[in-house]
């Protein structure tokens, strides 16, 4: 039996190998642990600032944990949530997967629907994070430790190592919610963080209400300028086609310059070709 199957009686210190009272003197000065800075959003086709309707700038706030948090998240990931199984439609924040195995199983469906859940992070409050735990089988001191340890200012901080996975968790139940209904519909259902996406063979149109629905009974979010239903979609930055998939035209003429330059690294290069290998499968 591993230590996940008796989580209602984990400690958590001395999992992570901390002791309690250095946890404890972290969670009583949580401030000076982590930076905190505003990024403007911008469109990834234009390069330019993205707006609201009435004109203002979106912007999005980074808080990422300073080094000695920062350990100490990496020990709670490594050593408990990467440990915790997800089905196979989640991609983000899991080994051996990313957007191009997101992406993939949509490559040939004729009709594809994508959607995007708003303000993720900041959505899912320090006490959603403690029920979720909670909701898990682990006992109320751990939840407290592990809750204490990885939310800020009441709210999952973007740019910490166990956010992705925590938000993985907090979002299970309505991943299951539209699995089942993916499933008695014959579509092809994928998450990679924020990002949804659907496919099939069969014209779904009509369950596009009961998909949004789901998501926003359970307190989420969605961002209606990034929900779309169309054939040949680009999903979490890749173009799906009929027959293969393969990396936008920025990617691409960014890849092309790479391989023609000589620089030793080419990080561009790689990732494209990474997408194209899949066609040969």
């Amino acid at each position: 039996m591993n230590f996940l199957e008796c989580r209602g009686k984990l400690f958590l210190p001395s999992i992570i190998g901390e002791s309690k009272k250095e946890l404890d003197k972290i969670i009583g000065d949580i401030d000076s642990h982590y930076n905190e800075w505003i990024e403007t959003k911008t469109d990834k086709k234009t390069g330019q600032p993205k707006t609201y309707l009435d004109g203002t700038i979106k912007q999005r706030v980074i808080r990422p944990s300073k080094p000695q948090l920062k350990r100490i998240q990496k020990k709670i990931k490594d050593r408990i949530l990467s440990g915790i199984e997800l089905p196979k439609n989640v991609h983000g924040g899991v080994k051996g997967k990313s957007n191009i195995t997101n992406a993939k199983p949509h490559q040939g469906k004729k009709y594809v629907f994508v959607t995007d859940l708003k303000d993720f992070y900041p959505s899912i409050t320090s006490k959603k994070v403690y029920e979720t735990f909670l909701k898990f089988g682990f006992n109320t001191q751990f939840a407290f430790y592990a809750t204490r340890l990885t939310t800020w200012k009441g709210e999952l901080p973007q740019g910490t190592p166990t956010s992705t996975h925590i938000s993985n968790l907090v979002f299970l139940d309505t991943d299951y919610k539209l699995i089942e209904i993916c499933k008695a519909n014959d579509i092809t259902y994928t998450r990679y963080i924020d990002d949804l996406t659907f496919s099939s063979q069969k014209d779904f149109q009509h369950l596009i209400p009961i998909f949004l629905e789901t998501v926003q009974k359970d307190g989420l979010k969605i961002s209606f300028r990034k929900t779309d239903y169309a054939s040949n979609q680009n999903i979490t930055g890749i173009n799906v086609f009929l027959n293969k998939i393969d990396g936008t035209d920025k990617i691409i003429a960014r890849a092309k310059e790479e391989e023609n330059s000589e620089a030793k690294v080419k990080p561009i290069l790689n990732y494209l070709n990474n997408i194209r290998k899949t066609n040969n499968k």
